[in-house]
């Protein structure tokens, strides 16, 4: 991983969670998806995983000040033919402030994300790539797949 010599990549705590929200609901309005945490409650849930190791935050910060971040979800997972540990990650909330964009920020998260999944010894990644981070997913080894997805009303 290569991060410019200003910048420095840390650990995200529980107490980082309203920080994590705000670069979510950020990376949504970039993608023209309307989010409003206030319906989501992302800060409680994602301040619940970060204590119990369920979701770890990464974050580069420039002066003290977080300027990108990203998630690691850890879900239990039945063992499988491509990995019969029951864990899998998924990469999620990756977003850099528009300012530091271009400066390989996404590309070391993605890849300190990359390198704490080996270090647990998982094997299998996934996230979903908006379309302007699907060239550095796909640089890093990333490919589609056969996923489908059904959304289904409330209570119905």
């Amino acid at each position: 991983m290569i991060l410019p010599e200003e910048y420095i990549l840390r650990w995200a705590t529980a107490d980082d969670a309203p920080i994590i929200s705000a670069h979510r609901a950020a990376m949504f309005s970039d993608m023209g998806v309307e989010y409003r945490e206030e319906v989501a409650q992302f800060t409680p849930w994602v301040e619940e995983r970060l204590r119990s190791g369920s979701y770890l935050g990464l974050f580069i910060e420039q002066e003290g000040e977080v300027v990108a971040g990203a998630g690691l979800l850890l879900l239990d997972w039945p063992p499988h033919f491509m990995d019969l540990q029951p864990l899998r990650a998924y990469l999620l909330n990756v977003y850099t402030h528009p300012p530091h964009r271009g400066k390989g920020l996404a590309r070391a998260l993605t890849q300190a994300a990359i390198a704490e999944t080996q270090r647990r010894n998982i094997r299998v990644l996934s996230l979903h790539a908006s379309e302007a981070g699907r060239p550095i997913y796909e640089k890093l080894g990333f490919v589609p797949t056969n996923e489908m997805r059904l959304t289904l009303e409330a209570g119905a």
